[in-house]
């Protein structure tokens, strides 16, 4: 029988120490929490990178736009026709195919409407499909635009874009109803029954065009950067998740068991 305590009742003794489950239960959130933190970090470190890269793309991109146009890559080069060419500032001459001109919808500064891409045939008989620009819906029909329709030899200068294959987001091309949402090479080739096409198209500048359509020089160069905003957001969730450890840590055993369970 234990000895009375002060004020008559029994005597607890000792403080029981942590049962093994809560300690437990401790190793188990400290390791989790490690392991997040640690993911946390990671992600913030990538998105850094990520910026890094998208500058350098960028400053890359802008760099070709404003060099002087060089000639637009033939035959030989279009094996190697890739990323590191997009947007390089290109001239090529030849005469245009109007009557195989290509509408794809369009949405642009100037409202809704359609880039017209028309082949030009190269002195060496290859082609090459050049988005001449813009026209209105009202001016889809070359009967209602005939002054644009360029005759004979013509220089273009402007953008060397890469093929957009498959449509548009949730968009798909029809080539059998000649409906077309994105500017995919191949298929307005295959649909136009053209041979010897080059693997890219050339958005033509905003050099004038008689009677002023089409309107060229509408191309958007725009690379989306939030990389900084997210690298602070995975940093600042490491940082809160570290705090709150912290907390739990220096609180006294029983109020941590107490939270945990």
């Amino acid at each position: 029988m234990r000895p009375a305590g002060p004020g008559g009742g029994a005597d607890p003794g000792p403080a029981p120490s942590p049962a093994p489950l809560s300690l437990l239960r401790r190793a188990v959130f400290g390791v989790g929490a490690g392991i997040v933190f640690l993911v946390l970090l990671g992600l913030g470190t990538w998105q850094v990178e990520r910026r890094a890269w998208k500058l350098d793309l960028i400053a890359r991109v802008d760099a070709r736009v404003h060099a002087p146009p060089v000639p637009a890559p033939g035959p030989a080069d279009w094996p190697r026709v890739g990323p590191d060419d997009a947007y390089r500032h290109v001239r090529l001459s030849g005469t245009f195919l109007n009557d195989r001109e290509t509408l794809v919808q369009a949405v642009t500064e100037l409202g809704g409407g359609f880039w017209v891409l028309t082949p030009l045939r190269r002195p060496d008989g290859t082609l090459v499909l050049v988005n001449r620009g813009f026209v209105p819906g009202a001016r889809r029909d070359p009967a209602t635009r005939a002054a644009g329709q360029l005759a004979g030899a013509a220089t273009v200068t402007g953008l060397l874009r890469l093929t957009e294959p498959k449509g548009a987001f949730l968009r798909a091309n029809d080539p059998k109803d000649d409906r077309w949402y994105s500017r995919d090479v191949a298929a307005i080739a295959a649909a136009r029954g053209l041979g010897d096409v080059a693997p890219y198209f050339v958005d033509a500048d905003a050099t004038p065009n008689p009677g002023g359509l089409p309107v060229g020089g509408l191309t958007v160069i725009a690379f989306p950067n939030n990389h900084l905003v997210y690298a602070i957001t995975w940093y600042g969730m490491a940082l809160m998740l570290a705090g709150a450890v912290v907390y739990l840590l220096r609180r006294g055993p029983g109020d941590r068991d107490s939270e945990l369970r």
